[in-house]
């Protein structure tokens, strides 16, 4: 009776049961994900691609937000984005609600 088994032949079995069953647990998605999937824009973060992803933000006005950021830090509240030249109530209303700061 064989009482010992190879780890090559143990780590092939568990990955052979644990196809397409989400295991064994693959490492956790990265941070670049997680933000992709909850829909939000992290406006002090962002590339200038991110930006656009908002309703209504074009390269021009993500280029504004990202200038705003370089010469004055990052937002402190999500609605100081209304301080961009361009980014006015509308924008915010179509917005706010996928905008963040953290």
């Amino acid at each position: 009776m064989v009482r010992h088994i190879s780890l090559a032949l143990l780590v092939a079995f568990v990955i052979v049961m644990g196809a397409g069953t989400g295991w064994p647990p693959l490492a956790a998605a990265p941070q670049a994900e997680k933000a992709a999937t909850d829909g939000k824009v992290n406006i002090n973060t962002a590339s200038k691609a991110e930006l656009m992803k908002l309703d209504g933000v074009g390269p021009g006005l993500a280029d504004k937000i990202l200038e705003y950021r370089k010469a004055n830090g990052p937002f402190k509240r999500a609605q100081d984005i209304r301080r961009i030249q361009g980014f006015g109530k509308g924008l915010w209303e179509k917005n706010q609600a996928a905008i963040t700061i953290e």
